[in-house]
């Protein structure tokens, strides 16, 4: 059996300078990422892209995998840091309201560099794609706190497979937004977040009637 590729860096960076050659090498590798794609990404373009040598490089990650992987987990961490913001913003909102917003802050998190998410989804193999797969568990976790504390509202007997469902549907659905029309996610495409927030709140009031929905302001 093949063994898996090691896809933890070497040593931590604890000194200013380390860290800043570690943030370079990370950054870099994204752009090599987006420019060249998964398979003709490696570490030998990675390092000339930060402007280090490949000694360097090799100090602190032992491969491509362990690079693609600190990448992988620098995205989720900041799709999801918009995603608990939001959170706790609408946290006392009816589903209504709530719903739009969250539904808002999940395309906005695909906003984050939305050429590197669809490599990441895409291309990277699977073991490297778990960390950007944890943004949905977590997602799936606040979202069922979230429709817990309004449970009064809603017409589903499960509150874990809805948070599932409503997060798989608006994580698929945006995705195949980035790739297929990006058009719908641009700052005046409100028609998007709008279907899809009556489709979650249809799905999750069920037959309760459903107050009128508006497109959100831009900001």
């Amino acid at each position: 059996m093949a063994r898996s590729a090691r896809t933890t860096p070497r040593k931590s960076a604890s000194q200013e300078r380390s860290r800043h050659t570690v943030a370079a090498l990370v950054e870099a590798t994204a752009r090599v990422l987006v420019k060249e794609g998964y398979e003709s990404t490696n570490t030998n373009k990675i390092a000339q892209a930060a402007g280090v040598s490949i000694g360097s490089l090799y100090q602190y990650f032992p491969n491509k995998e362990a690079l693609v992987a600190a990448v992988v987990e620098r995205h989720k961490q900041e799709m999801m840091q918009l995603f608990r913001e939001a959170l706790a913003a609408v946290m006392a909102r009816p589903i209504d309201a709530g719903v739009r917003e969250l539904v808002t802050v999940m395309i906005d998190a695909h906003r984050v560099d939305p050429k590197l998410h669809r490599v990441l989804v895409e291309q990277v193999p699977r073991n490297g794609r778990l960390e950007v797969e944890a943004f949905d568990r977590e997602a799936c976790a606040l979202i069922r706190g979230y429709l817990e504390a309004h449970r009064s509202e809603l017409d589903v007997p499960d509150l874990d497979m809805a948070a599932f469902i409503c997060v798989a549907t608006v994580e698929s659905l945006t995705h195949a937004a980035v790739v297929h029309r990006p058009e719908a996610l641009s700052d005046k495409a409100g028609l998007f977040v709008e279907d899809l927030t009556r489709l979650v709140v249809q799905y999750l009031k069920g037959s309760a009637p459903l107050s009128p929905l508006h497109i959100r302001e831009p900001a």
